[in-house]
């Protein structure tokens, strides 16, 4: 372990990229716990400094995948799935991809979320955090699949405390999105800048994935803003296109965003279950718009819709009805009925 830590640590401008390979035999060795914690520490603090290259964050993506159990789902249903990736760091912000994950499920298109308990450097409210607290259990629903991918893959587990210890942001931050343990042929994730684009596109020629949705979301998530523009990117493996959202364009700008406001898992169920009830109070409108912007995005974009505007359409009608609420009260129902 020492010889590799020695090539990546050696500062910004003495740091070199270790080979595929080299990686492969680092993640063997940090994931057999065969590497001591010191000499994970070093190698992550290292890595952060130099940033991993494409072919290392690929290799303990690889890795991650051999060490994990796959979460079993049939060919039918991952075939349609969408990953949306989100920051297992959690988020301050609304996660509006959990009302828009429960409308496109609604809609005949399975979902698959996976996060864990919230981690450093931002320790914000976490996906599993909402969903438990919205009631959400594996067994109530046949199109959302929600895991928490500490209890399928021991090294991520194991190296927690590490990563909490440390606290800052570490290669794990991206290759836990793309563990695809769910087996999903598409994918949706953030990025902060457009230069992460060009290192996300060597690793997605390696990936099972047929399309790749990267959006300029908030916090580096996959929730586009409805306070500024975002650009879009649509990957296949034969091509790249990009385009820009602007939700002035659809009539859903909204400037009333407080970047310093942190919502907890309660008041993040709160808004949720308003939005899917129909009700579209004033006080939430930031959040309804980023709902409704969302899921219009993603119905052009999954194909459902022939346009953003069309999805657009499509979402104020789901939430108009009131009915999307249906599915989250089903999820505490179905425990009463048992």
């Amino acid at each position: 372990m020492q010889q590799w830590i020695k090539e990546v640590a050696r500062g910004q401008k003495g740091a070199k990229d270790l080979s595929y390979e080299d990686t492969l035999a680092v993640a063997d060795s940090i994931f057999s716990k065969s590497a001591t914690d010191a000499q994970i520490a070093a190698y992550l603090v290292g890595e952060r400094i130099k940033t991993e290259s494409a072919g290392e964050l690929l290799a303990f993506i690889r890795k991650l995948q051999e060490y994990s159990s796959h979460v079993f789902i049939n060919e039918e249903k991952r075939s349609k799935m969408i990953d949306f990736a989100g920051p297992y760091n959690g988020r301050n912000s609304f996660a509006a991809t959990i009302p828009v994950s429960i409308m496109l499920a609604e809609h005949g298109i399975p979902v698959y979320l996976a996060a864990s308990d919230t981690l450093p450097p931002k320790y914000g409210t976490s996906i599993k955090e909402t969903m438990r607290e919205l009631g959400y259990s594996e067994e109530k629903s046949n199109q959302i699949f929600y895991i928490d991918p500490e209890d399928y893959c021991e090294p991520l587990k194991q190296l927690r405390k590490i990563r909490e210890e440390i606290g800052i942001r570490t290669l794990f931050n991206t290759a836990e999105k793309l563990m695809n343990l769910g087996g999903a042929k598409s994918i949706m994730l953030g990025a902060f800048h457009r230069t992460a684009i060009n290192k996300l596109n060597d690793v997605f020629h390696h990936l099972n994935y047929d399309h790749v949705y990267i959006v300029q979301g908030l916090e580096g998530s996959e929730d586009v803003p409805v306070h500024r523009n975002s650009f879009v990117f649509h990957w296949t493996k034969e091509d790249l296109k990009s385009f820009t959202v602007k939700p002035a364009d659809y009539g859903l700008q909204c400037k009333d965003f407080d970047k310093n406001q942190k919502l907890s898992a309660v008041e993040q169920a709160k808004i949720t279950r308003s939005i899917l009830s129909g009700e579209q109070l004033e006080h939430y409108t930031y959040y309804y718009n980023q709902v409704v912007m969302n899921a219009g995005l993603r119905y052009y974009l999954f194909g459902v819709a022939e346009s953003v505007e069309d999805g657009i359409m499509l979402a104020k009608k789901q939430l108009e009805s009131g009915t999307m609420i249906d599915s989250v009260d089903k999820w505490y129902n179905k425990v009463e009925q048992s």
